[in-house]
């Protein structure tokens, strides 16, 4: 799980979490509740620099057949949007729209409605996550440098304008009157193949 990439916004609120302090809230934590056991499962994944899905969740809370119960799924999400009403739970937007929604913890200290202190990870366990994160910023560092570097950009500026191009004479081919099986199949080719080497390359940085 701490091999998951994280986005800079993604960082930076790790960062902020895990340096909050007790944070009011407006519903009850009580150990051995719904609410209390979805914040110490999402927080026990956050430690590890990872967002879960709600099938995540509930995998972790339930086990692995309980993810294709429906009726639960909704359930649970029913309660996590409670809880981000009360500002314990935070839900990310779906990188792609086919994904599920992520969840976060706010933070792992909470003050609960009935002002009980309720802590979700001990110092030690921050202070690992801390290190984890300090690790990821370092390494994203190091790749935002690669980004930087005049080769990288050529290669990547010369791939995106031969798919430009290819696509371009796609466009002006498929508009003559009668259209070049040579010209058309040459570009669309190309294209397909510049498209992959430079979805590759992408994914390798």
């Amino acid at each position: 799980m701490s091999e998951h990439k994280l986005t800079p916004p993604e960082m930076q609120f790790l960062q902020q979490t895990l340096t909050v302090d007790f944070k009011p809230s407006s519903i009850r934590l009580r150990e051995g509740e719904h609410q209390y056991g979805l914040a110490k499962a999402i927080a026990s994944f956050q430690l590890e620099l990872y967002f879960p899905d709600v099938k995540d969740i509930v995998k972790k809370l339930y086990g692995e057949q309980k993810t294709a119960d429906i009726q639960l799924i909704r359930k649970i999400q029913t309660i996590l949007k409670k809880m981000e009403k009360s500002s314990i739970v935070k839900i990310l937007p779906k990188k792609k729209p086919w994904e599920l929604q992520r969840y976060a913890v706010s933070g792992f200290k909470f003050q609960d409605v009935d002002k009980n202190l309720v802590v979700l990870a001990t110092d030690e366990e921050i202070r690992q996550a801390q290190s984890l994160l300090d690790t990821a910023s370092s390494q994203q560092g190091t790749q935002l440098t690669k980004w930087n570097e005049p080769k990288t950009r050529s290669y990547i500026l010369l791939l995106s304008l031969i798919v430009a191009a290819s696509y371009v004479t796609i466009v002006w081919d498929v508009a003559q009157p009668i259209i070049s099986p040579i010209i058309f199949v040459s570009a669309f080719s190309i294209a397909v193949v510049s498209s992959v080497f430079l979805g590759r390359f992408l994914s390798k940085e």
